[in-house]
């Protein structure tokens, strides 16, 4: 017999049938969440639990060696020192000033490491740069968590301070700054490598960790100069001593190969130690003002203005014309130095000889057909810009090269026939010794402008050499005939003026040409006083084989500054190649 179902038991089944669903709705619930956690938000949430523990490292690449040429070796002239940097995580570090008192008899008490180890809200500090290997190892034996070290490469010059401006240097941060350093800067580097790993909780990688991924670096590429150390330091130190001697704020010279571009050596006065470049005072040093500094050239430019007037044949090398000695130009008077012998016939020898402003004055006005005028001023301009290329970088390896600067030819209202009358010798427009070194580098190689280059070759990381050609930036500069015109037009100033010992014009040639320029005041007009000094020329054999360009900055030694302070580093120059047997003589 069943028994009845009395009236308090449905109430217990209800809530035992509410407290059931309660459940499943838990059930439910989580099941949902876990689904939502592990499935569809799955790597969000694995990153961030990876977030305290993966960390990523960078691996520097090694940087690119810098090599020159000495005879027929080449050495090297910029390598690498490995030095460390000493880091620190201050989130791991349980004992800042513990650590601090361990870390200071090993590198040195010179930065409160204390006070870098409380930093807050950072992950990485630096506490010292530079250490030694033996330092990061007696460090690294400590076992401070957070706190540990990493390799870096760091400059040395085994030659000094050599060719310092051509080269620059390499900051703290890894950057080239200035000359090779700096123009070369990214092939130099090559590209860091990196390292996520996988941590422990001293931020330890765990080498055993699956997921611990490496990018190994891409070393930088080694670059093989086209200097020649021994003329390098040879140039240096006849440098030096003229412009010691000129008693000179500062002086440029250059060795051109005409007939690739190459530069075979270049350097300036006074210049620094690249391994203490942080001691510099004046940033002025660091330039290479062979190539970052445009100036009024002053007489050099008469030597490209006379190509100009042949080339386009408004007069020849044998041409004579009546020199008045004074030119009235917009109301100005364009005279000659003293020792011009007064008006009276001259030829185009005499010009360069005696450096006549108003003979390079007519040159111009032959260009317009006799007068300065709108035709003249656009021939000129074509030359000086589209010939020899002024007013535009050359692209030559280094940081900061100027443009210098070319006025328009276009009538201005403010007198641009004097301005183009003075541009005919070598005022009114800026060019740097570079600019002017490649520019008669094409005028005496039958017309073909060479890009000055410092790059011989290059040499990458798996040790492939790849050699840098000669590039052509222009041809026909000037007419074969033009360049034959204008050796002999130079070898007559040089065999017309006493620049030292003689040279032997039988087995060389030696060519030149002087500037003494005017220097400009920054509110207008010029100096009466003060004047730089320039000189522009070439030695060779059969053909020219060299040009040098000299700038030596506000002499004081007395006399014409072009003569008296520029001419004798180019004579020095011109005979050390001779006497070196860089030059080879005459074969017939």
């Amino acid at each position: 017999m069943a028994l009845p179902i009395t009236s308090n038991a449905a109430p217990a089944v209800k809530r035992m049938r509410l407290w059931y669903s309660f459940f499943m709705a838990i059930i439910v619930l989580f099941g949902v969440r876990l689904f939502y956690v592990q499935i569809i938000r799955y790597d969000h949430y694995k990153n961030a639990a990876l977030s305290d523990q993966l960390k990523q490292y960078e691996i520097p690449a090694r940087r690119g060696i810098i090599k020159a040429h000495d005879g027929d070796q080449i050495l090297p002239i910029v390598l690498n020192q490995k030095l460390y940097t000493l880091y620190a995580d201050p989130t791991y570090v349980k004992n800042p000033d513990g650590v601090a008192q361990k870390l200071g008899p090993i590198v040195g008490n010179k930065t409160d490491y204390a006070t870098l180890l409380k930093t807050k809200k950072t992950r990485y500090v630096v506490l010292a740069k530079k250490i030694s290997e033996q330092q990061s190892q007696q460090i690294l034996a400590l076992k401070f968590p957070g706190v540990g070290t990493i390799a870096q490469d760091y400059r040395t010059y085994p030659q000094g301070s050599l060719a310092a401006q051509l080269l620059g240097f390499v900051d703290d941060g890894g950057s080239g700054q200035y000359g090779i350093e700096q123009a070369l800067n990214d092939p130099l580097k090559g590209k860091p490598g990196q390292l996520r790993a996988i941590t422990d909780a001293n931020g330890v990688p765990l080498a055993a960790s699956q997921n611990n991924t490496q990018t190994a670096p891409q070393n930088g590429q080694d670059q093989v100069l086209t200097i020649d150390l021994a003329m390098q330091q040879q140039l240096e130190t006849v440098l030096q001593k003229g412009v010691k001697d000129s008693k000179a704020l500062s002086g440029s010279a250059l060795i051109l190969d005409p007939n690739t571009g190459a530069i075979k050596a270049m350097a300036n006065s006074p210049t620094y130690d690249p391994a203490r470049y942080s001691e510099v005072d004046n940033a002025n040093d660091f330039q290479n003002a062979a190539v970052a500094k445009p100036i009024e050239v002053g007489s050099i430019m008469k030597a490209l203005t006379t190509a100009a007037a042949i080339d386009q044949g408004v007069i020849s090398p044998t041409t004579t014309y009546y020199d008045p000695s004074v030119w009235k130009v917009d109301g100005f008077k364009i005279t000659n130095i003293e020792e011009d012998g007064g008006a009276g016939t001259r030829s185009i020898t005499d010009l360069l000889n005696l450096s006549l402003n108003t003979g390079a004055t007519w040159e111009l006005m032959q260009m317009g057909g006799g007068t300065i005028n709108q035709k003249g001023r656009d021939a000129w301009y074509g030359y000086l810009t589209k010939h020899f290329r002024f007013g535009q970088a050359t692209g030559v390896e280094q940081g900061y090269e100027a443009t210098g600067y070319i006025p328009l030819p276009a009538e201005n209202g403010a007198g641009i026939d004097l301005t183009y009358a003075n541009t005919s010798f070598g005022q009114a427009l800026t060019a740097t010794p570079l600019q002017m070194g490649a520019a008669l580098s094409a005028v005496l190689n039958g017309g073909t402008y060479y890009q000055p280059h410092l790059i011989d070759q290059t040499i990458d990381a798996t040790a492939k050499t790849t050699p840098v050609l000669p590039k052509v930036l222009a041809r026909n500069v000037v007419a074969p005939k033009t360049s034959q015109a204008m050796i002999p037009l130079m070898q007559y100033v040089v065999a017309h003026h006493t620049i030292g010992p003689s040279f032997d014009q039988t087995k060389y040639i030696v060519g030149g040409k002087t500037g003494t320029a005017q220097i400009a005041k920054p509110s207008g007009g010029y100096h009466e006083d003060e004047f730089n000094g320039t000189y522009m020329g070439f030695v060779g054999g059969d053909k020219v084989q060299y040009v040098i360009v000299v700038f030596v900055e506000r002499p004081t030694n007395g006399g014409y500054a072009g003569t008296a302070a520029a001419q004798p580093i180019f004579a020095g120059l011109a005979h050390m190649l001779i006497n070196d047997s860089y030059v080879m003589p005459k074969t017939h």
